[in-house]
């Protein structure tokens, strides 16, 4: 690997999708993996092959669909978890195993009951197993910034010599602060003889909002692997954020004199479609890709802006991909032009997603004067992301007030069949809902509502996201139309239909892992 190149390792898929309720079906997971083989990240995660019978299979179709990154399995350092890895990577175009244990004290007393010497043993064990089914294979010394660092170095060495090609250093728990981490780094480059045949990798967690400042830290003491996740998403405080770790290597080159093969303006697309996906829209002034990053209020600063963007800009929303809302197209548009737009979008359909997309499209234009980027993104991303609809909406009408109750008439349609029922509630969403686990026999249990407006003005796209637990299982819903009560009513049998898709299902058994 290049000294003055970064690799990245995204692992949005696996770690991001760790964190409680934001778990993909396998048409997301493909959705995001195409997007990151287009952004250009060097590895993605796929997850955690032996995890579930769901995530088998969402690393298996991952490692046949998604070309040019490294398709990455994690198992534990034993064999059951190695050969399931190996399993589910068999028909990746590259592919690496990623195997892991922890080393600190604290981790082996009380969560594996090994000792050091045992650890150690079953680390190189796992390595030399995983080299038999990759050239490819990746250790990680599970919560390495609370490892004894003699420990740690000499593991280091020990699976390097068993064939390892990429050795992590994890921040598992958030715990490291920069300069110590740096100097952690910089002592396994310096103390481990063989270090030279394998690439340093880290991985930081969030706890204490310094997961991109020691990933940073790390790369300036010579790691050539960040692993990392779109919009920071994972367990607790989730994970260091992939764009910010890019765009600090891009922007700052001067003090690193490093690059990654990112395609930086691909970043806010990604961004935008993992929010979508999991249903974590980011903050407004999140670095990056928040929706005021480049929003400038102060008229001094507006002032500077206008005179020179560089005043108070260090990057341009361009290079990032942040769009501009401009109307593209209206109702008198016609498919070659969508296809154009959405060409232009990074969307290439074949016919028969395409004609649903159009057939969306003239419906929402008859509803708006203007129809933007945003609302085509919407569009697309729901049809490129759908499951098999149980039921699909025929009709709702609702009746509210503040002086009457809120009743709603729900028909849904099953095949052929049509089924209609109606219900109360505490207002029209509510009553919607109502009736909709009436009809189809499974009720569920709202955990969160969020609504947003996807452009602006009166006529704006509304999405909204809900979570909501069926039988003890959390499913992720969205929903869009210009009526929030329309939209409401799609994202929640949208969670419906993925519930129903995945009945037979998993509950994953995770564990925390680097």
């Amino acid at each position: 690997m290049s000294g003055n190149r970064v690799y990245i390792f995204d692992t949005t898929l696996r770690d991001g999708e760790q964190a409680p309720g934001f778990s993909m079906n396998i048409e997301e997971k493909i959705a995001v993996a195409k997007q990151l083989a287009k952004l250009g990240v060097d590895v993605i995660e796929a997850g955690f092959p032996i995890a579930s019978p769901g995530d088998f299979d969402a690393v298996a179709q991952v490692a046949r669909e998604v070309k040019g990154p490294i398709i990455a399995g994690l198992a534990r350092a034993n064999p059951q978890d190695v050969e399931r890895a190996a399993e589910a990577l068999r028909y990746a175009e590259k592919k690496r195993i990623h195997t892991f244990i922890a080393t600190s004290e604290i981790h082996m007393r009380y969560k594996l009951k090994m000792n050091p010497a045992d650890v150690l043993q079953a680390a190189v064990s796992a390595v030399r197993l995983a080299k038999r089914y990759a050239d490819d294979v990746e250790f990680s010394a599970e919560d390495a910034t609370r490892s004894d660092i003699d420990f740690l170095c000499q593991v280091v060495e020990a699976v390097i010599n068993a064939g390892a090609t990429v050795i992590n250093i994890p921040d598992t728990v958030g715990y490291a602060i920069p300069d110590e981490f740096g100097e952690r780094i910089s002592i396994i480059m310096n103390r481990v003889p063989n270090v030279d045949k394998a690439t340093i990798s880290v991985h930081c967690h969030n706890d204490l909002g310094l997961a991109v400042a020691n990933s940073l830290a790390a790369v300036k003491a010579g790691a050539r692997q960040v692993e990392c996740t779109v919009n920071g998403i994972g367990e607790r405080a989730g994970n260091a954020s992939m764009e910010e770790i890019v765009m600090a290597i891009k922007t700052r080159n001067d003090f690193f004199g490093l690059s990654t093969g990112i395609k930086t303006q691909e970043i806010y697309r990604t961004s935008q479609l993992v929010s979508r996906v999991t249903g974590a829209y980011v903050q407004p002034n999140k670095a990056i890709v928040g929706k005021n990053a480049f929003a400038h209020e102060a008229g001094i600063h507006q002032h500077g802006v206008l005179s020179n963007p560089l005043t108070y800009e260090i990057m341009t929303p361009e290079s990032v991909g942040v769009p501009s809302s401009k109307l593209v197209l209206g109702k008198h548009s016609g498919r070659h032009a969508l296809r154009e737009r959405l060409n232009s979008l990074g969307f290439d359909l074949d016919e028969a997603t395409l004609s649903r997309v159009f057939e969306k499209f003239k419906v929402l234009s008859d509803k708006k004067k203007e129809v933007f980027d945003e609302d085509l993104i919407i569009i697309a991303e729901e049809e490129l992301m759908a499951v098999p609809k149980a039921f699909e909406l025929d009709y709702i009408q609702t009746t509210a007030g503040n002086r009457i109750l809120p009743t709603a008439t729900v028909s849904l349609k099953r095949g052929d069949e049509v089924f209609q029922d109606s219900a109360i509630g505490d207002g029209p969403v509510e009553a919607s809902y109502n009736a909709i686990d009436r009809i189809t026999g499974v009720p569920g249990k709202l955990l969160s509502y969020q609504i947003r407006a996807v452009t602006h003005g009166r006529e704006a796209l509304g999405e909204v996201t809900v979570k909501v637990k069926f039988n003890g299982v959390t499913v992720l819903g969205r929903g869009a139309s210009t009526d929030i009560v329309e939209a409401s009513v799609r994202a929640y049998l949208n969670a419906v239909n993925k519930y129903i898709y995945k009945r037979e299902g998993e509950k994953p058994v995770k564990e925390q892992c680097e």
